[in-house]
C-alpha cells in the first residue's frame, strides 16, 4: 500500500509536492510545511527502519494518538512500509477510550503526541513512540525498502461503532488502496495536477483515503490544515494554495455558507467539492452551487469499504440521491430479512445495500469479532445495514440505517456506548439514546432519561458527566426526561419512538420541575 501510494510517485515525479500542512491559515502560503514525493519516500522508509530497529515486528499493531500533523502521516505510512499495522485513533478520545483501543487491538506500541494521554495497563505497558523518536529515526542513515506484502496481508486497523456497544476494529488489507480506484473517476475526477484539501482528521478513513491515499496514488498534492477550527479558514486555504478539490462533511459546507467568509476569497481554482459522512440535503447542494459556481458531489460509504455509491463529473447529480454504484463495483439491493433470500430486488423495492464480497476495497474482517462478522455476510454479499432502493436509472435512494447506529455530523456512534456511560450516573434509572433532528438536515445525539427515585434533574450535569468519559462527538447535546421508555412487547427499547415521547412533567416526582 505504501509503495503504491508513495513509492511509485517518488520514482516518476520525485520533485512534485506531495503534502502541504498548514499550521497558520493567516501566514503566507510559502511558510507552510511542504514535502516532495522524494522527501516523503525517504521519511517513511526511515520511520519504517526506526520502528523495526526499536523492536516493532511486522504484523504488530501501533496505536496512533496524534493530531493532524505530518508526523501522523509519516507514522501511518512508515508502519505500512515496514509491514506493521497502524491503528489510527482520534485525538478527541478520552484516555479511557484510547485505553480500550490499545487493549482490544493488543497493540504493543503507541505513538503519542505532546499533550495527549492514555491510561496504560500496569502489566506489560506498551512501547511509546514520541515526536523525538521520529526526529531520531529520520536523522539516522538507516532506510528500508518497502515491505513485500501480499494483497491480503493486514495493512491497517480502524475502529467504528459496533452493535454490542463498544467500538469494533475493522481490519483492512494492503489491496484496499488499489480497491479505491473506482473512486478516482466515479467520484473525484482526480488528476495528477490536483491539490486536494480535506477538512477532516487523519483518524477517519474518509480523511486518510480521500485526503492522503488517493491523491498520493495519483501523484497529486494533499493539503491538510492543522490550526484552530474556524469555518472561514477553508476559503482562505483554497485561495492561498490554489486547491482544486475540497472534501468535507455536509456540516462544514453548511457552516461555510452561513458564515459567508467565502465571499471575500477567490475560489476560481476549485473545480468542484466532495462530501460524504452523512446525507446531503438537496437544498444545501443548490446553495453551494449558487454561491460558488462549483458542483458538490456526494458519496455514500462505510468504514468497511469506504465509498462505493457516488455522483461525479461523469455521473450526473440527481437531487435526493447520493448517486450510482461506482463503475467497477458490484452493488445490489437485497431483501432486509434473511428468510426472504439474497436475490437482488428490482428498482423501487427497499432493501439492504449490498456489496459483493469480491470487492478489493472490502475489509478483511472485524478484529476478534467473529459473531459480528458473520452477521454482515449474506451468501456472496456484504451488507452494512443501509436501507435503500434503486430507481429506474440505477440511482440509489437512501432510507437510513437498518440498525440503531447513529450518524450525527458524519460520525458513526453506537447508542449503546453512550447509554452505558450515562447509565452509570446515580441520577439515572433508565436511559436510551438516539439521534434527534433539531432542524432540517441537522441531527444531534440525544439522551432520554428516566430519573432515579429521589434524583434531581440536571441535564447539564449529565452532559458534563458524559464529556468525562466520551469523545465530544459521542456526547449528547440534548437531554430529555421521560416517565418511561417506549418498548416493544418483548421489552426492547424503541429508540425510533423516543423523539415523539411526551416530556415527563415530574409533578408527582421529587426532584423539581422538568428540564430538557
Amino acid at each position: 500500500m505504501a509503495r503504491y501510494c508513495i513509492g511509485e510517485a517518488a520514482r516518476t515525479r520525485p520533485d512534485h509536492v506531495a503534502l502541504i500542512v498548514v499550521h497558520d491559515a493567516d501566514a503566507p502560503a510559502a511558510s507552510a510545511e511542504r514535502w516532495t514525493y522524494a522527501e516523503l519516500d525517504d521519511a517513511v522508509r526511515a520511520v519504517a527502519a526506526g520502528l523495526l530497529a526499536d523492536g516493532v515486528a511486522p504484523g504488530d499493531r501501533v496505536l496512533l494518538r496524534m493530531g493532524n500533523t505530518s508526523d501522523y502521516a509519516l507514522l501511518f505510512f512508515g508502519a505500512l512500509t515496514a509491514g506493521i499495522v497502524p491503528l489510527p485513533s482520534s485525538a478527541m478520545l478520552t484516555a479511557g477510550e484510547a485505553s480500550f483501543l490499545l487493549t482490544d487491538s493488543a497493540a504493543g506500541t503507541i505513538a503519542v503526541a505532546d499533550g495527549l494521554v492514555v491510561e496504560l495497563p500496569p502489566a506489560a505497558p506498551p512501547r511509546l513512540v514520541e515526536p523525538e523518536d521520529l526526529m531520531r529515526w529520520r536523522a539516522s542513515p538507516q532506510r528500508v525498502e518497502y515491505a513485500d506484502t501480499a494483497a491480503d496481508d493486514p495493512a491497517f486497523l480502524v475502529y467504528t461503532s459496533g452493535t454490542t456497544g463498544s467500538p469494533k476494529g475493522v481490519l483492512h488489507a494492503h489491496r484496499s488502496a488499489w480497491g479505491r480506484r473506482p473512486m478516482y473517476h466515479g467520484w473525484y475526477g482526480l488528476r495528477a495536477d490536483d491539490v486536494m484539501l480535506h477538512a477532516g482528521a487523519f483518524n477517519w478513513t474518509y480523511t486518510l483515503g480521500v485526503g492522503l491515499t488517493d491523491p498520493w496514488a495519483n501523484g497529486a498534492t494533499a493539503l491538510i490544515y492543522n490550526g484552530p477550527k474556524d469555518p472561514g479558514v477553508w476559503p482562505r486555504l483554497i485561495e492561498a494554495h490554489r486547491a482544486t478539490l475540497f472534501a468535507a462533511v455536509p456540516g462544514v459546507f453548511r457552516q461555510l455558507l452561513h458564515d459567508g467568509a467565502w465571499r471575500a476569497h477567490n475560489l476560481s481554482s476549485l473545480r468542484h467539492a466532495l462530501t460524504a459522512g452523512e446525507a446531503l440535503r438537496p437544498a444545501l447542494r443548490e446553495e453551494w452551487l449558487a454561491a460558488t459556481g462549483t458542483q458538490l458531489y456526494e458519496a455514500l460509504g462505510m468504514s468497511e469499504c469506504s465509498t462505493y455509491i457516488s455522483c461525479s463529473p461523469t455521473i450526473p447529480v440527481r437531487p435526493g440521491s447520493p448517486g450510482r454504484p461506482q463503475p467497477g463495483r458490484c452493488v445490489q439491493i437485497i431483501p432486509a430479512e434473511p428468510e426472504d433470500g439474497d436475490d437482488p430486488l428490482p428498482p423501487g423495492e427497499v432493501g439492504l445495500l449490498a456489496v459483493h464480497r469480491s470487492d478489493p476495497g472490502l475489509m478483511l474482517g472485524y478484529w476478534n469479532r467473529p459473531q459480528e462478522e458473520q452477521e454482515v455476510y449474506r451468501g456472496e454479499w456484504f451488507v452494512g445495514g443501509d436501507l435503500a432502493e434503486f430507481d429506474d436509472d440505477g440511482y440509489v435512494i437512501y432510507h437510513g440505517r437498518n440498525d440503531d447506529v447513529m450518524n450525527p455530523m458524519g460520525y458513526r456512534v453506537s447508542p449503546m456506548e453512550v447509554e452505558a456511560v450515562l447509565a452509570a450516573h446515580p441520577d439515572v434509572a433508565e436511559v436510551a439514546v438516539t439521534e434527534l433532528v433539531v432542524k432540517e438536515g441537522v441531527a444531534v445525539v440525544a439522551a432520554f432519561v428516566v430519573p432515579a427515585v429521589g434524583a434531581g434533574r440536571d441535564p447539564q450535569a449529565l452532559m458534563a458527566y458524559a464529556a468525562q468519559h466520551l469523545a465530544r462527538y459521542k456526547c449528547p447535546r440534548e437531554v430529555r426526561y421521560l416517565a418511561g421508555l417506549p418498548r416493544t412487547p418483548n421489552g426492547k427499547v424503541l429508540r425510533r419512538a423516543l423523539p415523539a415521547q411526551p416530556v415527563d412533567q415530574g409533578l408527582d416526582r421529587p426532584g423539581g420541575p422538568p428540564a430538557t
